[in-house]
């Protein structure tokens, strides 16, 4: 059993406050003995036994209860193994077999956090975490989302919120404007956004509009989509495929053009040429492109500007998925990678992977709103109200598959103002300068290779050429618990990624990182385990 580093003894409850019943509680008379009177003044479920689930004081004694928790938690945080270790199904063991009749403390809950919690918790906070994409936390962010919980409001129009509304307008403009997006994606130039949850909803969000757009050219029913082709990479993230089978595209319609390391795994224009030119002769419809600015495999970058000419000669609707590394693009050193989005449609970045408001904040900009408003529009009685009908305000639920919606810009609005434009530039450039340093400790050891050349905080490396060997490498290396990281195929290469990016993370974690890479290579040095590619299977390539 892992046990917490947090001290239990913190959280305990001030000797004055109200103690509330546990469930452990028993009744010595059945209810069919009792009277109704005594029957509500000892049945849990009783309207006189109720526990008061909003009161403002048992909220700022719990409240600060669990920021102190949370604050010791990242004190703590570099003491746990960055990769839970428990196995499948431990939490059941662990935990009662049904819900609690009673009301039980938040003493006692949050000693269970500590002890059946935080042992299953993969910390995704750790500086030590280099797997996946960052998630990134930061003051404002964990704040502006305990405000958000706190208000509660849910913003599907004008009227049910306001401020939530225009908040959202100001700092969709605000952030495009830091990107240097080009003004016909800004509400300031007619056109706009919305804030989702992931980039899996601006996919689809965008595929249904694009569909339902060429769909009133084309005409409608199941021969007209059955037409559609939408087209990607072998790079492109699997919510893509998912999103367009959601929509109705049939699974063979989803065009899938390899890319190559001889283009750095970026999808090649002239590949995607010949497939449109292939889809037209055989009577098909192209219809959408999903290009992407730091694929997750390698970070790897499409090539905007003759992307968006070939897609404009097809009348095609261009996606940018900049998920991971459009927030880079607020330094203007990197704001050349989406140079050629004036010819995209739309473009989407997740603030909470590389700009620390939390998850989730998708942005989501397009030109045409009113693409999205006619896809996604319904006008429901129910919903009516002046403002709306007069025309003057944004409804966001014309932008989006959901109705309810969280106040999701107070957080991104927190997070601009509480780091600044300046000091949210140099926390990018810093990891950006800690991937520097890691490429150049593999580059000065013989025995690794950089697959690819880094882009943004991203290295892919690989020992030798033997991917059997490299897995096993990468499976010692988050054994470990020291680091956790994850790895990608690309052109039948398997290759380890070390993804910079969590708010605490420092150089000496980097470096410290390299050090559990040698010391783990070393030991399959020792064992011959490197030999192996002469006789491993090859996954795709060698």
């Amino acid at each position: 059993q892992l046990q917490c580093i947090i001290t239990p003894s913190k959280y305990q409850s001030p000797s004055h406050a109200p103690k509330l019943k546990s469930s452990s509680s028993t009744f010595s008379a059945t209810p069919a003995a009792m009277t109704s009177h005594e029957f509500a003044d000892n049945e849990p479920e009783s309207p006189h036994n109720v526990v008061h689930p909003l009161n403002p004081e048992e909220f700022r004694r719990q409240g600060h209860m669990v920021i102190d928790f949370i604050a010791d938690y990242y004190n703590n945080i570099e003491h746990y193994p960055v990769l839970s270790q428990v196995k499948p199904g431990y939490l059941r063991h662990l935990l009662p077999r049904s819900a609690p009749l009673a009301a039980e403390p938040i003493e006692e809950i949050i000693k269970d956090i500590e002890t059946h919690i935080i042992p299953g918790i993969t910390h995704w906070q750790h500086p030590a975490h280099f797997a996946y994409f960052p998630c990134t936390a930061s003051t404002a962010g964990i704040l502006g989302e305990l405000l958000t919980a706190g208000l509660n409001v849910v913003g599907f129009s004008w009227v049910a919120s306001p401020a939530a509304t225009e908040l959202e307008a100001i700092v969709m403009d605000w952030l495009g404007e830091l990107l240097n997006l080009p003004k016909p994606f800004l509400f300031s130039g007619n056109g706009g956004g919305v804030i989702m949850g992931t980039t899996c909803e601006a996919l689809l969000a965008t595929l249904v509009a694009a569909r339902d757009r060429k769909l009133a050219e084309i005409g409608e029913g199941e021969i007209g989509i059955g037409k559609l082709v939408v087209y990607c990479s072998d790079q492109t993230h699997c919510a893509f495929a998912k999103a367009a089978k959601i929509v109705g595209i049939k699974q063979g319609n989803v065009r899938v053009v390899p890319a190559s390391k001889t283009t750095s795994f970026g999808l090649c224009p002239d590949e995607l040429y010949q497939a449109v030119r292939s889809d037209r002769e055989l009577g098909l419809v192209p219809m959408f492109l999903c290009a992407t600015v730091g694929t997750t495999p390698t970070a790897a970058v499409d090539p905007l500007q003759p992307l968006c000419r070939v897609a404009r000669e097809h009348d095609i609707w261009v996606h940018v998925d900049a998920a991971y590394a459009g927030a880079a693009c607020v330094c203007p050193e990197f704001r050349h990678v989406i140079d050629g989005v004036e010819g995209a449609d739309s473009f989407s970045l997740n603030a909470h992977k590389w700009f620390l408001t939390t998850l989730d904040c998708c942005c989501l900009w397009v030109k045409d709103p009113g693409a999205l408003r006619r896809s996604l529009s319904t006008n429901p009685e129910y919903l009516r109200n002046q403002a709306s009908d007069e025309g003057g305000v944004i409804t966001r639920t014309g932008r989006q598959v959901t109705l309810s919606r969280r106040f999701r810009s107070l957080k991104l609005w927190m997070v601009l103002r509480s780091n600044g434009v300046a000091n949210l530039r140099n926390f990018l450039r810093s990891h950006v300068r800690m991937a520097e340093d890691f490429e150049k400790l593999v580059a000065e050891d013989g025995r690794f290779e950089i697959v690819v050349p880094r882009r943004f905080s991203m290295v892919c490396f690989r020992m030798g050429v033997a991917n059997l060997a490299n897995k096993k490498l990468l499976e010692s290396i988050n054994g470990s618990g020291r680091v956790f990281m994850t790895h990608a195929v690309a052109g039948g290469i398997y290759m380890l990624r070390l993804a910079v990016g969590a708010t605490l993370t420092e150089t000496r974690h980097v470096v410290e990182a390299w050090k559990v890479v040698r010391e783990q290579a070393d030991a399959m040095d020792v064992e011959g385990i490197v030999g192996l590619r002469a006789i491993e299977p090859m996954i795709g390539g060698p």
